[in-house]
């Protein structure tokens, strides 16, 4: 009987828990509430700059420019949210952005806004528009709410209850599916997202890019860039999960039309 009423309300939750993806309108499956999302975030978040070493913005030109870089892409984002009536989507967000000192080639960005980028990212991008294209890549992931889809996911598969405002960060099993679904611990960042979730987060990147005055035609290059740099070895945990280098630059340049359509250069 437990069982039962377990599927229909699970079954309740799947029908009141359908969200769409702004720009894409892609239906998702959001059953966690955004704000149990970011709590946990934030804890995991901040447990992460406690144990690595981040490079000041008062003291580094490669830090000052991620945060540059990243408050432009925020502030356009936000803008585009507001316009559109979605500015609920981003109200709770607290933007920090954080470059820190690792060999590693990867960035991520967690639910609520907060970003960080690697220093080994910093020579296969080589210049600030190449850092906005992965940044912009990153915080799509985050506006889109993809890191909620698959939690909600493993969620559903493994039948544990979500209803109203249930704390989730107190359910062991839900922690651990957070831990799970966002690679938290010796690998954090890589966030187990589909092919889908990747190539919608290439999609709503270059317009974020472009609101934020970088030249989306960056793109292409730059995951060229990223591709060779593994050399034919382990690929950079940035692409790890990725769709396949010919089709993500395939499916960028078809892109391009829709994005040059947002870019107006920034005024030096």
């Amino acid at each position: 009987m437990q069982k039962k009423l377990l599927l229909i309300g699970t079954g309740l939750a799947l029908i009141t828990a359908c969200a769409k993806v702004p720009i894409t309108g892609r239906s998702q499956l959001n059953l966690i509430p955004e704000s149990t999302m970011q709590s946990m975030a934030l804890q995991e978040y901040q447990s992460f700059l406690s144990q690595n070493k981040t490079v000041a913005a008062t003291t580094s030109k490669d830090a000052e420019m991620v945060k540059r870089v990243g408050q432009r892409i925020a502030s356009a984002v936000t803008r585009y949210m507001t316009e559109h009536n979605l500015a609920s989507e981003v109200a709770n967000y607290k933007w920090e952005f954080n470059l820190v000192d690792s060999k590693e080639v990867n960035a991520w960005c967690m639910p609520g806004g907060k970003v960080v980028v690697y220093t080994g990212l910093l020579p296969v991008t080589q210049n600030e528009t190449a850092l906005a294209c992965v940044m912009g890549h990153e915080i799509a992931h985050a506006i889109a709410r993809h890191g909620n889809e698959r939690m909600s996911q493993q969620v559903v598969a493994q039948g544990i209850q979500v209803a109203g405002s249930v704390a989730l960060n107190r359910n062991p099993q839900a922690q651990n599916i957070f831990l799970q679904s966002f690679g938290v611990g010796g690998n954090l960042g890589m966030l187990a997202y589909s092919r889908k979730n990747e190539l919608e987060a290439d999609h709503l990147g270059v317009i974020f890019m472009a609101m934020a005055g970088y030249n989306p035609q960056e793109a292409i290059p730059f995951w060229q860039r990223m591709a060779a740099s593994s050399g034919g070895n382990k690929p950079p945990e940035l692409v790890s999960t990725h769709p396949s280098d010919e089709r993500r630059v395939s499916e960028l340049q078809k892109l391009m039309p829709e994005a040059m359509k947002y870019y107006t250069p920034i005024k030096k």
